[in-house]
């Protein structure tokens, strides 16, 4: 079966090759080698006989271990010692990893169905078309992989509003499940989970019971001769906890919750200094001028987001060396992502959603057989790319159309591509209408909100999206290709969004 795609109707590359001028790279030719392709590109029936594609490497077939963290940014990574000694030095960071829809419950669907939330249907974090409710869970990643010959495990935080209305219920696929249920999930503290269909309250820090989960499961699994897949899903660095007294008013601002050992521990530490910080830039999302007081907020905020991350940096650690102690690290791919960005300052604001870079990009890094070490990688990976990669790695075949694309080869090759990717938006609570949608590809982000205002970000000359440049005459070919690119792919599923036909070596 082809791997390839058809290219957006009308997207002609003779029409896109006269954007080689301002930078914006094009779909190869019909015909240029295609490295990767779309992982089980056919559908398989839940009630049809299990197919499965032939594991990606021989010999034992690998085992998966993902973390995901919430909210974390891209310039959160250096404070993390375990991942940069364990993930960075011995694998590849992906320097543009994305998040299409960024914020949780989108994100983390994207995570389980390689779709793009318009198909997964879970748009927002509650109400209408939003949180745990919206999601169609019967047919998602642990369900692919089980088929294929796979245990599956799940420890933390899974959609918003899992649990509220029935505590023990476990989603399909799963064979070992530890899920916090809600509303304890973001309070760090006595957060209770569903143990396996038991309901159990951990006293501990979150982060500490989740690295307590990973291990023990690590261990169990050294002694069995099935390959296994298991997924971490940490509630730092987001907000949540108690007030505490050095904490900024909640009029200003939500902080988190550091482990006790933690607190304190970046105290001193500044703000990033990036050139958007305290700017509002010509666009539709940034804020007026921060007051003083809500500059002083967002330091302490960030400080306690750095340090709720190292009880995540230890659980990352303590995976790693449980894993190299039994036995399991040499035949172990590892992925560490957030579910979106996050702005701390940046454009006067402190959040995520917006189209900005930092909202938009998120920290990837992966280990594992066949990854370069200590490489950084520029070619795009996104939220729904990750299912679909870890399918083709265990040579599983995803059940439903999927929007993603296996990326493995690109992790591992020495040559970075562009691609289109679409990002688009709804209502933080509630709602199915969009509040922009848009292409991001290579340099530029365009974006195209309800009212027909659009937006156009070089990021290649103005790495802060300061300047909003759609009304420039030397960029009008790449606004109409861009438009066109947006409305071809705004609501595409499956095959007719953009495949690895659309990459473009740098």
């Amino acid at each position: 079966m082809s791997s390839t795609r058809p290219v957006v109707a009308g997207t002609a590359i003779t029409a896109l090759a006269a954007l080689a001028v301002t930078g914006l790279a094009f779909p190869a030719p019909a015909g240029a080698p295609d490295p990767a392709g779309r992982a089980a590109e056919a559908v398989v029936p839940l009630d049809g006989a299990v197919r499965t594609t032939a594991p990606e490497r021989k010999g034992p077939r690998p085992n998966i271990l993902m973390f995901t963290v919430d909210d974390m940014t891209i310039g959160d990574l250096p404070y993390l010692p375990n991942l940069n000694r364990y993930l960075v030095r011995k694998g590849t960071t992906l320097t543009q990893g994305t998040a299409p829809t960024p914020i949780c419950v989108p994100a983390r669907a994207s995570l389980l169905t390689g779709q793009y939330a318009h198909n997964h249907g879970a748009l927002t974090i509650e109400g209408t078309g939003g949180g745990f409710d919206a999601f169609r869970d019967a047919n998602t990643l642990p369900v692919w992989l089980r088929r294929a010959g796979y245990d599956t495990f799940f420890s933390g935080k899974y959609l918003n509003g899992y649990g509220m209305d029935d505590p023990r219920y476990i989603p399909p696929g799963w064979t070992g499940w530890r899920g916090s249920v809600d509303m304890s999930t973001y309070g760090f503290y006595n957060t209770r989970y569903n143990i396996n269909g038991d309901v159990v309250t951990k006293s501990a820090h979150n982060s500490d019971v989740l690295n307590g989960f990973t291990t023990k499961v690590i261990g169990e699994r050294a002694k069995k001769r099935k390959p296994w897949f298991m997924w971490t899903n940490f509630v730092a660095p987001h907000h949540g906890g108690r007030h505490e007294s050095d904490d900024p008013s909640t009029d200003l601002l939500k902080t988190t919750m550091p482990a006790a050992r933690d607190r304190n521990t970046f105290r001193d530490l500044d703000l990033p200094r990036d050139p958007e910080m305290w700017k509002a830039g010509g666009s539709p999302w940034a804020k007026p001028p921060a007051s003083p007081a809500f500059k002083r907020a967002v330091r302490e905020a960030n400080q306690q987001r750095i340090e709720s991350l190292q009880s995540v940096d230890d659980a990352v650690g303590a995976a790693v060396r449980k894993l190299r102690r039994t036995g399991q690290l040499r035949n172990t791919y590892l992925i560490f992502t957030s579910d979106n960005g996050f702005l701390v300052g940046h454009h006067n604001k402190d959040g995520k959603l917006v189209p900005f870079d930092r909202s938009l990009r998120v920290p990837m890094v992966v280990r594992g057989p066949g990854i370069p070490k200590n490489r950084r990688v520029a070619t795009p990976t996104t939220n729904p790319d990750i299912p679909v990669t870890i399918a083709a790695i265990a040579g599983a075949r995803p059940g439903r159309k999927v929007d993603g694309v296996n990326v493995l080869p690109y992790w591992r090759s020495r040559t970075d591509y562009v691609r289109p990717i679409p990002i688009e938006a709804y209502p933080v609570k509630g709602g199915r209408g969009r509040i922009y949608s848009g292409i991001r590809y290579g340099q530029w982000t365009y974006v195209l909100l309800p009212s027909g205002k659009e937006v156009l970000f070089n990021r290649a000359t103005d790495p802060g999206e300061l300047k909003n440049v759609v009304r420039k005459r030397k960029y009008r070919s790449t606004v109409r290709e861009l438009r066109r690119l947006n409305r071809g792919y705004r609501d595409c599923a499956g095959a007719t969004c953009p495949g690895t036909e659309t990459f473009t070596a740098r």
